[in-house]
């Protein structure tokens, strides 16, 4: 049975407003180390991405951090993981990070959060890759977006011949289970589909 050994994490980098978002970044990334999977994230010491970098780093796991050149102060670039990569721009971080996981969850975060996570889930809906998509609704965070994704179906955009294919999780104990599943009963193996750029 194939196995996820690097999960990408798509998140703030700010705290956000409810304290389940920080919590739940903290609770996943000891998930993730307990579990001995890698983490694959943004590369910087704030908000989100910084709380699931040190639990993981706490825990004993391994972190993955690629970020862009211009955001290594703005973001506080996190110098204690394993693996950091300083990358040129954002297009070179987002294919390294692919490149990277196995599998994609997205916490609550802001605009970047969101464009990340939407291109995951083009890739898959044109069958780029079939690397699982998760979307950890954190205290309904993402709620408005898959509201706006099943109104997307009703109104035709998203046809059942072309659907844009993810999982939602709203207890973070329960994101890892359901990722293993899907990564175990995808038909094609995912690191043979390369999206283009």
């Amino acid at each position: 049975m194939r196995r996820i050994r690097k999960i990408c994490v798509y998140c703030g980098s700010s705290m956000g407003a409810d304290p389940a978002f920080i919590a739940s970044a903290r609770d996943f990334g000891r998930i993730l180390a307990e579990s001995d999977i890698g983490l694959v994230y943004g590369g910087g010491d704030l908000g989100l991405m910084g709380a699931v970098a040190h639990a993981v780093l706490s825990a004993g796991g391994h972190v993955t951090g690629i970020i862009p050149r211009f955001l290594q102060k703005r973001e506080n670039m996190l110098e204690s993981v394993q693996d950091l990569l300083v990358v040129e721009d954002m297009h070179e971080r987002k294919r390294l990070m692919f490149e990277k996981a196995d599998a994609f969850v997205a916490l609550p975060g802001g605009i970047g959060t969101l464009e990340e996570l939407v291109e995951q889930l083009t890739w898959v809906q044109l069958q780029r890759h079939d690397k699982p998509v998760l979307i950890a609704d954190i205290a309904g965070f993402w709620r408005p977006l898959l509201s706006l994704l099943d109104h997307m179906r009703e109104q035709g955009f998203i046809r059942a011949n072309c659907e844009a294919r993810y999982l939602v999780r709203d207890k973070v104990e329960d994101i890892l289970p359901a990722l293993q599943a899907a990564y175990a009963e995808a038909l094609a193996p995912g690191a043979s589909l390369r999206p283009e750029f």
